[in-house]
């Protein structure tokens, strides 16, 4: 599960989010890039290549894309606190 408490300082507000990288706890972002294969629109990249959320999902394809990005995460570093 995510680490609520080490948020990506450039994810945008909503349900969705990604921890940083250097999230000690072995959550943080590998930058790995199966969340920017499976919901390109919805996660980017900073300069050191950690993923963060860019845009929430509005559409229920959009919610489902990014919940099998989460769920495919290897770090467990996509979470959901249900905003």
């Amino acid at each position: 599960m995510a680490n609520k408490n080490m948020k990506h300082p450039q994810n945008v507000a909503g349900k969705f989010y990604c921890t940083d990288a250097n999230d000690m706890s072995g959550q943080g972002c590998i930058s790995c890039g199966v969340c920017y294969s499976m919901a390109p629109d919805h996660f980017q990249s900073d300069d050191m290549g950690a993923a963060f959320v860019a845009k929430q999902p509005v559409a229920d394809e959009e919610k489902a894309a990014c919940k099998e990005a989460m769920e495919s995460c290897p770090v467990s570093s996509i979470g959901d606190d249900g905003e």
